[in-house]
């Protein structure tokens, strides 16, 4: 279910109306989502779905209670205000609580368009189809998902704050596997415009790297120079950016708390001074929503420039404790590219690997920033800076304040896919860095 403003706004208008607690918030989130998945040269499922849901939180002596609906209708309504009320006096008092905001100034983020709103399965089909017929041409087994999503969000307090953001969303993911089945590529691209998606490209892309008839060579674990393609950037710089947390930094408990426990490390050089990350709502690139978490606002902001850090998100009750601004967590940022294509940094490398992308990431050491993942769909072996042959998938062991740190090079940067969701989706350049360390070798393809 999609609504407008104005009807979101009625329905919240009810629940506050409806609300006998000191405070109220309430939430509102749905949308219209279709999908398309194939394999080896057909659909296998398309699917269509229209839902939307509905959550109020009461604000009672210092304690919130929540309940969460998805029928709208005034009986509904009446009687989740109720039991949110209710199950807010049966709890403690929150020693963290804080008030819901009240009216908030936001900027504009241009993530919707009324064609690819409306597209309808056909045009999904469409996209399959072209990388279904590259991968008839060339000989390889093609799989994948198309998905176009129009979907909105809203928030309303009490104190008379109201925002509403829409947006609209075109996905597609192709997978390429030679018909041996013992190497696989791939290729995709999240829009929130139809008309920026490629899927020709992508189909080019994803099965060129798919069609490699030799068996993939092992590698010893050992520590590589690495050309990390764009998605494989934006995976590591997104959990670099999920640590960028104040609170732990100031607890003492971060990668960017000062040696000794003595606070946050902004305005310090922890990185290489060709890393720039930046989150603005109005970039054209990866815009981020306007509207963040409990309503606060995105704002166009640094959070490290030519390696300086120079913001950490912080929570409405960290900020609340500490005195300073709340920032909220951004699920879209840009990462500063150069000029360096692929090809010269292949060229450049004596031994070490091309990464298409990672998967199965997550972190190991919250204080050091020692990420582990696999590699996915394509890596490479480099020698003498020509890429010699497929390679099979490895585990890496990273710290990440070491691999920011040592870069080498950077490539142009652009719209990138991460299988985040929620209108997630950054800009990265491609990456040039040595010592990267591979950990122990995968047998999976």
């Amino acid at each position: 279910m999609f609504l407008s403003s104005d009807d979101a706004k009625a329905i919240a208008d009810k629940v506050l109306a409806y609300s006998r607690a000191d405070a109220c918030t309430v939430q509102i989130e749905g949308g219209l989502d279709q999908s398309l998945r194939f394999a080896r040269g057909g659909a296998t499922t398309n699917l269509a779905s229209a839902e939307a849901s509905l959550r109020v939180s009461s604000h009672i002596g210092g304690r919130i209670g929540s309940c969460s609906i998805s029928h709208f209708d005034d009986e509904a309504l009446a009687a989740a205000v109720a039991r949110s009320e209710e199950i807010a006096r049966m709890l403690p008092v929150d020693p963290d609580y804080v008030a819901p905001l009240g009216p908030q100034n936001y900027g504009f983020s241009n993530r919707y368009d009324e064609t690819t709103a409306n597209l309808h399965l056909d045009a999904l089909a469409g996209a399959a189809a072209r990388v279904i017929e590259e991968g008839a041409r060339i000989g390889v087994d093609t799989f994948g998902c198309a998905t176009t999503a129009r979907r909105f969000d809203a928030f309303a307090t009490s104190a008379g704050l109201f925002a509403y953001e829409r947006r609209s969303e075109i996905d597609l993911s192709a997978t390429a596997r030679n018909r041996a089945d013992t190497w696989s590529g791939w290729a995709g691209a999240h829009q929130f415009f139809a008309d920026r998606l490629d899927a020709e490209q992508i189909a080019r892309v994803a099965c060129f790297k798919g069609a490699h008839d030799a068996t993939p060579v092992d590698l010893e674990p050992g520590v590589y120079t690495v050309v990390l393609e764009p998605e494989a950037t934006t995976e590591l710089a997104f959990w670099l950016m999920r640590a960028m947390e104040a609170r732990a930094a100031d607890e003492g408990r971060s990668f960017f708390t000062r040696p000794g426990g003595g606070g946050a490390l902004i305005g310090e050089k922890l990185f290489d001074e060709k890393l720039t990350i930046r989150v603005d709502p109005a970039d054209p690139l990866a815009p981020e929503a306007a509207v963040g978490f409990e309503g606060l606002p995105h704002r166009a902001r640094d959070f490290i420039e030519k390696g300086i850090v120079t913001t950490l998100y912080r929570s409405r009750v960290w900020a609340q404790k500490t005195g300073v601004e709340a920032i909220p967590f951004p699920r879209n940022f840009v990462m500063s590219g150069g000029d360096v294509s692929i090809d010269d940094m292949v060229r450049s490398v004596r031994r070490g690997v091309l990464v298409t992308r990672f998967w199965y990431t997550n972190i190991v050491e919250r204080k050091n920033l020692l990420l582990t993942g696999l590699t996915r769909d394509g890596n490479f072996l480099i020698e003498n800076g020509r890429i010699v042959a497929p390679m099979r998938n490895m585990r890496f062991n990273q710290r990440l304040g070491d691999l920011f740190g040592n870069i080498k090079a950077l490539g142009p940067t652009r719209r990138t896919w991460r299988a985040a969701g929620d209108g997630g989706a950054a800009a990265a350049p491609a990456m040039l860095v040595e010592g990267f360390n591979f950990s122990s070798k995968s047998s999976g393809i």
